[in-house]
């Protein structure tokens, strides 16, 4: 039968429950499913800024498939390091392609003047503070598997998610006052954006952007708690608080993809980056 063990000749537990593995298995496969569906359609539709969304899930699927690993062998620290790193940086990927959607979108309706910030130059400097926080956390998360150097981590992966927060907080902000320009513009000269769904996007944008802040501040609390929190010592909290949200996020992307920005055409945009109807609309 198997058993919590310590680290090898230390008396440090690494884990404070048994990871399960049949939860574990079933994230494999929903997120697995939902990864080759994305890869299926950005191949399909050229939509390579979508890549780092699809590697996103890609994190997801070898973070569990680590996780069953050491459901068996939770005396080694390399498949806790692992398993760690690959969930918690997988949104972080997520939200880099959710960045680069805003900027096209803008594009795409020749909405520029509504933007606070223009818009390549806005997806330049939140896809920075992405990659910092990506940096900040992959650091983090590697520093919690020893125990001498567990708590600086907590404190590293801690910051990181508050870049990431304050990044979002930002983006959404961005997003919502380009919004409601748009909106006080009365659809006025509509024949420049024919047919784009701008507010379709936006909503996707906002329905991730909201999952994955939910998610981050349930992190920022599990790892501000502490090691011996009923967070950290329990296998559900994930769970339910990271991966489904997350699983959900990638749903959503896939169902209100951003497809079809045709480099080269200039179909309704100064770029040629154009976002259409998805063909299978969320109900």
């Amino acid at each position: 039968m198997t058993q919590l063990k310590p680290v090898a000749g230390t008396d440090y537990y690494l884990w404070k429950y048994l990871p399960s593995v049949p939860a574990s298995a079933a994230a494999i496969i929903l997120f697995a499913g939902a990864t080759a569906a994305l890869c299926w359609r950005i191949h399909r539709t050229r939509t390579w800024f979508c890549i780092p969304f699809a590697v996103g899930g890609l994190f997801q699927v070898i973070g569990f498939g680590v996780r069953i690993f050491a459901h068996y062998r939770t005396d080694l620290i390399a498949p806790y390091a692992v398993q760690s790193s690959f969930i918690l940086l997988a949104p972080v990927l997520y939200a880099a392609s959710i960045y680069m959607v805003l900027g096209r979108l803008i594009r795409s309706v020749h909405g520029e003047r509504f933007s606070v910030i223009r818009p390549a130059r806005m997806t330049k400097l939140f896809v920075v503070a992405d990659i910092l926080s990506l940096n900040v956390q992959g650091n983090g998360a590697g520093l919690t598997a020893k125990d001498k150097t567990q708590k600086i981590g907590q404190y590293i992966v801690i910051a990181g998610l508050f870049i990431q927060l304050i990044a979002f907080g930002c983006f959404v902000a961005v997003a919502w006052v380009f919004h409601a320009r748009m909106q006080r513009s009365g659809g006025k000269d509509t024949s420049s954006w024919p047919k784009i769904p701008w507010k379709q996007g936006l909503r996707m944008i906002y329905f991730c952007s909201a999952l994955i802040t939910v998610r981050s501040v349930f992190r920022v609390v599990e790892y501000i708690m502490g090691v011996d929190s009923y967070l950290l010592s329990h296998d559900w909290p994930p769970y339910v608080f990271d991966a489904i949200p997350m699983w959900i996020v990638q749903m959503t992307f896939f169902l209100w993809f951003p497809d079809k920005f045709k480099p080269g055409q200039r179909v309704g945009s100064e770029d040629g980056h154009v976002l259409v109807e998805n063909e299978m609309p969320m109900r």
